[in-house]
Order: structure tokens, then sequence, then C-alpha cells
């Protein structure tokens, strides 16, 4: 089957007017089960059990769509809810909340050869799910071509992650909210590992979203990776026009083969602005290489900006560029970085709109305007194509 690249699906979906109407978690699961390609089934308001259910296919152009029956009244689902082998397959407006483990589960039914692909998850909120372990918000294990949009995420596991992605591929993150609280945080916001690629976070905001808010790239027991280990925990990644509020460390590479970071807002990092790391050093890895950070805006409060080395990494191939550095609590310092930065700047006050609320637009006439989030849009480099 030939497939398309996800930045090719478009941000409204054409739907049939008519719309398979279902109020209990009996009937949803019998509408699933008889769906054919161009379904759409709506779910009235309401709560719903866990659900399990797999082998639903769509068809190109003509997916199979679960969105709620009342745009202005999410269903709630009460439990985890888990898809596997799933293709053409699309979530609207919908709630998932209460789980003990995941909140939203979807994969490729333990079949890495054949993941589930062309998945979409829009405008869904998923929240207070997990405890002490490693529960996520949204798990996607073996998911290609997909994107999420519009999705908020908040309270997940304390050992989990927001959204956790094993060996995806193709996949952007757009415009999505992910909220955690500043003490006892979660482990990761959204993490991308066990060999996931080609994936792009686009003006997204991360509020205290884990000790790390982005991991690129993880540690992945073997057995995990999908289809199979390439010598890689993740590759080729893209991060741009996104904010970072707090966490201990907004952003990780962690045996990453290259990543790009660019035009995002860093706030307050609790302690270092970005880590470079290898967590996975098995035979036939790469070390922790590649990553490019450029046109980001970042300010720190109480720490010097800089950026945590672990071992066995080669820091010295990331390259740094005109970036925009302001500590604003105190005298200006350098920032400590593995190589030296190209065209750096900063030093000045970059004049947020409304710092206590929040509000980390960029007033008209910032020093830091060619930097940071806002920029994005008024950059000469396109955003990236997923």
């Amino acid at each position: 089957m030939k497939r398309w690249c996800c930045g090719l699906l478009p941000l409204a979906f054409a739907v049939p007017a008519a719309a398979q109407q279902v109020a209990t978690s009996a009937e949803l699961r019998a509408a699933l089960a008889a769906a054919a390609p161009g379904a759409v089934v709506a779910v009235a308001p309401g709560t719903y059990d866990s659900l399990h259910v797999a082998e639903v296919h769509g068809a190109a152009g003509k997916p199979i769509v679960v969105r709620a029956a009342d745009p202005k009244s999410r269903p709630g689902f009460r439990g985890q809810v888990h898809f596997a082998d799933v293709s053409h397959f699309e979530l609207h407006g919908l709630e998932f909340t209460g789980s003990a483990t995941n909140g939203l589960n979807i994969d490729d039914g333990g079949t890495p050869a054949s993941p589930s692909h062309h998945v979409v998850l829009r405008d869904l909120h998923v929240h207070d799910s997990g405890g002490g372990g490693n529960h996520d918000g949204i798990k996607l294990s073996g998911v290609d071509d997909f994107r999420i949009e519009l999705c908020t995420v908040e309270r997940w596991g304390r050992n989990g992650s927001a959204v956790d992605m094993v060996g995806c591929r193709r996949g952007l993150v757009l415009d999505c909210t992910f909220r955690d609280r500043e003490q006892d945080a979660a482990a990761t916001g959204v993490q991308m590992k066990g060999g996931t690629r080609d994936v792009t976070l686009r003006g997204c905001r991360f509020e205290h979203a884990g000790q790390r808010a982005v991991n690129l790239g993880g540690s992945t027991g073997l057995d995990y990776f999908r289809p199979r280990p390439e010598g890689f925990e993740a590759k080729d990644l893209v991060v741009e026009g996104c904010t970072f509020l707090g966490s201990l460390a907004p952003l990780a590479f962690v045996g990453c083969d290259g990543a790009v970071v660019r035009h995002n807002t860093f706030w307050r990092p609790g302690k270092w602005v970005l880590r470079i790391l290898q967590e996975t050093r098995e035979p036939g890895f790469v070390p922790c290489r590649g990553g490019v950070f450029t046109d980001n805006l970042v300010v720190v409060n109480g720490l010097d900006a800089s950026v945590n080395i672990g071992p066995d990494t080669a820091a010295e191939s990331f390259s740094f560029a005109r970036n925009f550095w302001f500590r604003d609590d105190g005298p200006q310092r350098a920032p400590q970085l593995p190589v030296s930065e190209a065209k750096p700047a900063g030093g000045a006050d970059p004049r947020f709109v409304d710092v206590a609320k929040g509000d980390l637009r960029l007033q008209p006439g910032s020093p830091a305007k060619a930097h940071g989030a806002t920029s994005l849009a008024v950059s000469k480099q396109p955003p990236a194509k997923r």
C-alpha cells in the first residue's frame, strides 16, 4: 500500500453529513467492529468505560472518525482506551481521564513489521492518568504517518510522559499544550525514543511539563525497538516555535542522531537549558550527535545558562547559532556551551507581553524579535515539512 507523508493531512476533514450515533460503550464497540472506510461514529455526551479495540481500518481519503457528537460537551472515557493495529483512523473532541495506567494507547498490536498508520488525534483532553509508575497520557508504539493537534495533556504518571513515542515515524505534534506541576514533577513531557524518526513538534506549549519537557531520544530495551534497533534512539527530529515554562531541563538530547531545535522560547529552566546524554550504550549505537540549537530565546533566573554534557556523547558535533540569552536576576554571563556559538545575541530584557500571566509573546520593538517562538512565522526558514 502506498503511504503518504502526514504533512499532507488537511487541518479540516470532509466527512459525510450522516454519522452513526452511539451513547453506550457497547454501542461504540459494535460501531467500530462494523465500521467501513469513511464511517463517522458520533459519541454522545456522557461517561464511557475503558475500551480495547483492534483492527479498525479506513482507507486513503476515507478515514474512520470517532468524534464528539456535541463539540461543546466532550464524552469522557474513565479508564484506559487502547486501539491496536489501526489505519486511517481519527479521534476528535474526546476526553480521557482516570486511567490507572496510560490514558490513551495506540500501537501496532505487537507486530512491529506492520505498524498502525495514518492516525489523527485532534482536540483531545487527556488528564489525570496514571500513578507513580511509567504511565503516559498518550502512548504511541509503532505508529507511522500520524498527527496530534490542538490536544491538551495534563498530569500523567510520575515516571511517564505526556506523550511517549516508541518506534514512531513521520509525525507532527502541532499546537498542543502539555501541563504538569512544579513539585513532584513527572519524568518527561514529550518523549521520542525506541527508533522514532522524522517527527516534528511545532507551536506547542510546555508548562512545567516534567523534569525533561522534551526528550529527544531516551532509553529503550532492545526488544521494544520498532521495527528493530538501527543504532539510534531517535533520528531527524525537529522542535520549532514552541514555548517552555520551567522544567528541570526543558530539553534533552538522549542518544539522538540529529535533531534541530529552533525558534523556541525557554523561560526559567530549573537547572539546565538543555542536556546532551547517552543512556543506551549497546554495541552499534551512535553517540548522541548532530544536534542543532539556533534562533532560540532563553531566559534564566538564578543560574548560568548552561548545557549538561554526559559521558559517551559527541557533544563537539553540536552547533549553536543566533540564540538570544538573558539572565533576568543578575549580571549577564555568557552561556556554557560545548562549542563556540555563531553570532550569539542577548543581554537585554526581551520585553514579554505579560510574564505574570504566562504570556511570553514579545512586545513591539523587543530586542529579541528575531528569536524565540514568535519569530518562527517571520523567519526565512520554512517550517519543517511533515
